[in-house]
């Protein structure tokens, strides 16, 4: 299993990770769809990963090779790649599909935060 800790902000999940990860979280978190062919992936990670800092505990930040994890990118129909979905209770509540500024993304996510 990944592991959350301060070092590592953005964790990797699987198909079989993604119950865990995302739809069992307890807070919302953000999924980053993403696949090695995709250039505009690589800087919406850098940006993820310098946001996870930002939000810390209060949202997780995850992602999921597109093309190595099938089932979970079926599942979500994700079509377009960069795609963002934003999960809370284990339900989609956001998504971004495409490569946004970093703070069109910040303001995205801070909408799911409680208070």
């Amino acid at each position: 299993m990944p592991q959350d800790t301060q070092e590592s902000r953005l964790i990797e999940v699987t198909d079989a990770t993604f119950a865990t990860w995302v739809l069992a979280a307890d807070r919302p978190v953000v999924v980053d769809f993403w696949a090695e062919w995709c250039p505009p992936c690589r800087a919406v990670s850098r940006h993820l990963a310098e946001l996870a800092e930002e939000f810390g505990d209060r949202l997780r930040f995850v992602t999921l090779n597109s093309d190595e994890n099938p089932a979970t990118t079926r599942a979500y129909q994700v079509m377009s790649m960069p795609t963002m979905m934003v999960f809370r209770d284990g339900q989609v509540v956001g998504s971004i599909v495409g490569s946004r500024p970093k703070n069109h993304l910040r303001l995205s996510f801070a909408r799911h935060l409680d208070g």
